[in-house]
């Protein structure tokens, strides 16, 4: 392309400071070093965890920063070094790299990375390195990634190769939100056939596990949310029963365990609030039940009661669904063009990058679960909220 090798100026909404707007910028964007790839972005989505940044995390190391995670675009130009990928290639950013050489890697077991923890800094969720430039002063990516602009550059082992055909105005939503959900109820629970589950928080990511139980084939799922307007969109999805915890005067864990004869043999926690994580595993029954903690926060401990674990639940935690990026994105696109995922059901509205801030604040006020916004005739940017506290 006519732009390999030169600085890009583009669109971006930047983070100056946490807890204030985004604000639109024309930044710099450099070409990609050794082992990079430079992409423009064409569709990305805004998930609870860019919000977990700016308003709850509020690092003094974070900003200013570019956010966004969740996204898909087309390579415009590869660094020395990258053979995988070539000019052209439709992919989708991972935050959570796969370098394929080190020893979590070459597990089975999980889809961590030694050098994905390297690459980002704790606290600040950013790598010391960055391509981006604006008014003279560096601006950190967000989780390696940062999608909230028209061009990013990304390490190639954070890049996962998707199906030419496939349109990226709809599989941007596998970079994070509905991998997450749909992965820990099939991945990590591994929720069985016939079996019944509670899902906790009905934003994209909790539907997107009440879809993961169903494609396991559980055959009942509950869909706990305070919000009952997300309830018929849980049964698109897959919900059997939905349960608003504010109709009830006695904890949403005791009224579970009446509804299925002492409790669920797989609950989701898709919050990111402690006191939902307890709650959630206390709707498991004794003996085999399993809760997997899916909602993303660090910055609270959450606490249970021994004899809830010693009496054979277990309580394990999920990241990204449980997916090996560079093979699980893929397949999960391909999932979707075979007709054996949703996503087109996730996107309900759509807005330009300059109402970005417009689309946050829907997110923080709850009234919605799914958000599209448009860059411009071709580019598409998606906010997905987490499911409110329960």
């Amino acid at each position: 392309m006519a732009t390999a090798g030169k600085v890009i100026k583009c669109k971006a909404a930047v983070a100056w400071e946490p807890n204030k707007p985004l604000v639109i910028e024309e930044i710099e964007v450099d070409p990609p070093q050794a082992n990079e790839v430079r992409i423009k972005i064409v569709a990305t989505g805004v998930c609870h965890s860019d919000l977990y940044q700016l308003f709850e995390n509020m690092h003094k190391d974070g900003f200013p920063t570019v956010l966004g995670h969740e996204a898909a675009g087309i390579v415009e130009s590869v660094g020395p070094g990258v053979t995988e990928f070539q000019p052209g290639d439709k992919v989708i950013p991972l935050f959570l790299a796969q370098c394929e050489q080190c020893r979590f890697c070459k597990s089975p077991k999980t889809n961590q990375c030694e050098r994905a923890w390297d690459n980002n800094r704790s606290g600040a969720m950013a790598p010391l390195e960055s391509r981006f430039t604006c008014k003279g002063k560096k601006i950190q990516q967000f989780v390696g990634t940062s999608t909230f602009s028209e061009y990013t550059v990304v390490n190639q082992m954070a890049v996962a190769k998707i199906d030419p055909a496939s349109p990226l105005d709809k599989v941007f939503l596998l970079g994070c939100g509905i991998c997450t959900g749909y992965g820990a109820a099939v991945n990590t629970a591994k929720v069985e056939p016939g079996s019944t589950c509670a899902v906790f928080g009905l934003g994209a990511v909790g539907l997107a596990a009440v879809m993961g139980c169903s494609a396991a084939g559980a055959k009942r799922i509950i869909a706990v949310d305070i919000n009952p307007e997300k309830f018929e969109k849980a049964k698109v999805f897959g919900a059997t029963d939905c349960v608003n915890p504010k109709d009830h005067d006695k904890p949403i864990s005791k009224v579970l365990a009446e509804m299925t004869n002492g409790g669920v043999d797989f609950s989701l926690e898709c919050v990111g609030n402690v006191e939902v994580m307890r709650s959630a595993l206390e709707s498991c029954v004794e003996g085999w039940g399993v809760s997997v903690i899916v909602g993303w926060t660090d910055l609270h401990d959450f606490a249970a009661r021994p004899v809830q674990l010693i009496a054979g639940r277990t309580w394990k935690g999920s990241f990204f669904g449980g997916f090996k990026g560079k093979v699980g994105v893929p397949g999960m696109v391909k999932a979707y063009m075979d007709k054996k995922v949703k996503l087109d059901e996730f996107i309900t509205h759509e807005m330009t990058l300059d109402q970005i801030n417009d689309a946050i604040e829907l997110m923080k006020t709850g009234k919605w679960w799914i958000y599209t916004l448009i860059f411009s005739s071709i580019t598409r940017l998606s906010s997905i909220s987490q499911g409110m506290p329960c």
